[in-house]
């Protein structure tokens, strides 16, 4: 079972990802900065939030690519 993120984290994350998805990679430490570069989030906890989500996306779509 993994974790059920809210919505508002998802479609941020979608935003990011359909705008700037080339800034975006595996590491966690870079796209915490590119969220807090591409966007205005003040709250350290969403910031970190939408930047897991944006981490644990690419990893799976690059085992994905791998298989």
């Amino acid at each position: 079972m993994g974790n059920i993120r809210p919505s508002y984290i998802k479609k941020i994350a979608f935003e990011l990802i359909a705008k700037r998805g080339y800034a975006f990679g595996t590491d966690f430490e870079v796209n915490k900065a590119q969220v807090s570069e591409h966007t205005d989030i003040t709250s350290k906890t969403v910031r970190n939030r939408v930047a897991g989500y944006i981490t644990r996306r690419n990893v799976i779509a690059k085992r994905a690519q791998i298989l």
